[in-house]
């Protein structure tokens, strides 16, 4: 890197660090009229939240916080964690959102790995937190956070409960100033392979991550736009990657923000229509347990914009999505990558068609967003060009890129080889910019000589009317290498049909849109598919669970 001078700075001049402290200014100097609304238990006003983040900042100091310590949380969704996500990191702390669908031992091995020092952790948690007391090695306070306001009964020697310490200090802090680049937040991958890997950011990635989602969401043609007249859902956990960091983006455009807790369809379904809530973000799990439900008949979900993330959008469910009128649409990154990389806004001259038609244009992956760097490359770390053909694994540069995983720099070195962060899926651009990803390089099914994408598969066979949700795996096979099995959850009142559904793929083979090797060699139908801590497909547990199926 060259070195270059750096600008003149006027002794008097205010040195602007980006800072999570910042993001609190626009809203109140705008004086957003918006309210931050919790189920129905709870809302406040803007001034009133920032009073509150006030008030967690000297409630933390006076437990011993110290800039540079670890303060962990376990909590569900709700105002208390929007405080800390400002309050934590505001006071030069790292804040260690604790994945609270972990096993309780990777939550034990990810709270000593990350040092925390202060545990804040809500009551429905507190067993799994008094059966790890003894071997959490650095804490040294507990807060407990109850919706009654009271403190349970447990061994664990809490200081008070939230709220009513909350209530007890003083509602004005003078928060430090300090480099951008200071770590403010940690957390960790849900571990499908080997011990979970701590993810971690600065302030200044925080920061310009937050401008950069505003800024390609706020200069969308018209699908997908976010704007401040949005009423912001999360529906993606907030422990994980800071819920896609919308929150961030949702407080300093001061928007109207609701949360919901814990995730259960009929409270979604009441706070949408209740709150008028316009913008979400989920998997396809939640969106397909939402829709799922009868409730869902009753609500009118027609002002609904909702980015689908962390697997593949079924085609079949987003033309489900689409029916309903919800503007749905997709979105691709990592925990590793801040985690916005790729955002499929459709071009306003390809709003038209019918729904079967918007829903293939809906689950592609998309273009890379504002000063995201994403390509293709080959095995060689090489860019392969635009054409909708060349196919390799998909890479990234760009500001808010995790610099490494904490304390582990062996996998640091893998993840960022060749100077680019590798995601192990595999895709191709079109000549249109348009991403379209193929597969996870583990999940594609090798077999007669070919490689066949469990995606497009999946995609597939989510269309048939009796499919409710799909998952597609290799099993091993003597003579083919690997063999596809479908596994299917059929909808409500359906019956299986193995030899239907091996008709209708072979239709798709027949008209060349799959090779006769992507027929499935069987089809099994399921209760449930296992998912993942975060709602994803987890298809190395399914792989196990089946790995007899194709012998049948």
């Amino acid at each position: 890197m060259t070195s270059l001078p750096p600008i003149d700075r006027t002794p008097s001049a205010y040195n602007y660090q980006l800072l999570i402290k910042h993001l609190l200014t626009s809203p109140i100097n705008r004086a957003s009229k918006n309210e931050i609304v919790y189920r129905d238990k709870a809302r406040f006003t803007y001034p009133q939240f920032v009073e509150r983040v006030h008030r967690a900042a000297n409630l933390l100091t006076a437990l011993g916080a110290k800039p540079g310590m670890t303060v962990a949380v376990m909590e569900w969704d709700s105002q208390r964690y929007l405080d800390l996500y400002f309050a934590i990191p505001m006071l030069g702390c790292v804040m260690q959102t604790v994945n609270i669908r972990l096993s309780p031992e990777q939550m034990l091995y990810t709270m000593n790995h990350a040092a925390a020092d202060i545990v804040l952790v809500n009551t429905d948690f507190v067993p799994v937190l008094e059966s790890l007391l003894d071997k959490l090695e650095t804490v040294k306070q507990y807060v407990v956070i109850a919706e009654d306001g009271q403190l349970p009964a447990s061994k664990i020697p809490f200081a008070g409960e939230y709220e009513t310490l909350l209530a007890q200090a003083t509602p004005c802090f003078d928060f430090p100033e300090f480099d951008e680049n200071a770590r403010m937040s940690t957390f960790y991958t849900s571990g499908t392979t080997g011990l979970p890997k701590g993810v971690y950011y600065s302030h200044r990635q925080m920061m310009l991550h937050t401008l950069g989602v505003a800024s390609t969401f706020g200069t969308a043609p018209v699908q997908g736009r976010v704007h401040q007249d949005d009423v912001y859902m999360a529906i993606t956990p907030m422990f994980h990657v800071h819920a896609w960091g919308m929150p961030y983006v949702a407080t300093m455009l001061g928007l109207k923000q609701v949360y919901a807790g814990r995730y259960t369809p009929d409270v979604l379904l009441q706070l949408i229509a209740k709150e008028g809530v316009t913008y979400s973000h989920c998997v396809p799990t939640i969106l397909h347990m939402i829709l799922s439900h009868p409730m869902a008949k009753e609500v009118d979900l027609s002002r609904w914009k909702v980015l689908i993330g962390g697997s593949a959008l079924p085609k079949g469910l987003a033309k489900a999505a689409l029916d309903r009128g919800i503007d749905v649409f997709t979105g691709y990154g990592m925990s590793e990558t801040g985690p916005l990389q790729i955002i499929n806004h459709i071009p306003t001259d390809q709003l038209g068609g019918d729904n079967d038609h918007q829903a293939s244009l809906r689950v592609r992956t998309g273009r890379p967003a504002l000063l995201c760097d994403v390509r293709a490359v080959d095995a060689n770390v090489q860019p392969l060009p635009n054409d909708g053909k060349s196919t390799g694994e998909i890479v990234f540069r760009s500001i808010w890129t995790t610099q490494g995983y904490y304390k582990n720099p062996a996998a640091s070195e893998e993840l960022w080889q060749g100077g680019w962060m590798h995601s192990g899926d595999i895709g191709s651009f079109g000549d249109d910019g348009v991403l379209v990803i193929s597969d996870r390089v583990k999940d594609v099914i090798k077999t007669g000589g070919e490689w066949v994408s469990s995606l497009d598969l999946e995609n597939l066979i989510s269309a048939h009317p009796c499919v409710s949700e799909v998952a597609v795996i290799g099993i091993k096979d003597p003579k083919w290498g690997e063999r596809p099995v479908a596994l299917i959850v059929l909808k409500a009142g359906e019956t299986g049909d193995e030899a239907e559904i091996k008709r209708y793929m072979m239709t798709f083979a027949d008209k060349g849109v799959i090779s006769k090797y992507g027929v499935p060699e069987r089809v099994l139908f399921v209760e449930a598919l296992d998912k993942t801590s975060v709602g994803k497909l987890d298809k190395k547990v399914l792989r196990v669970k089946y790995a007899e199926a194709g012998a049948a």
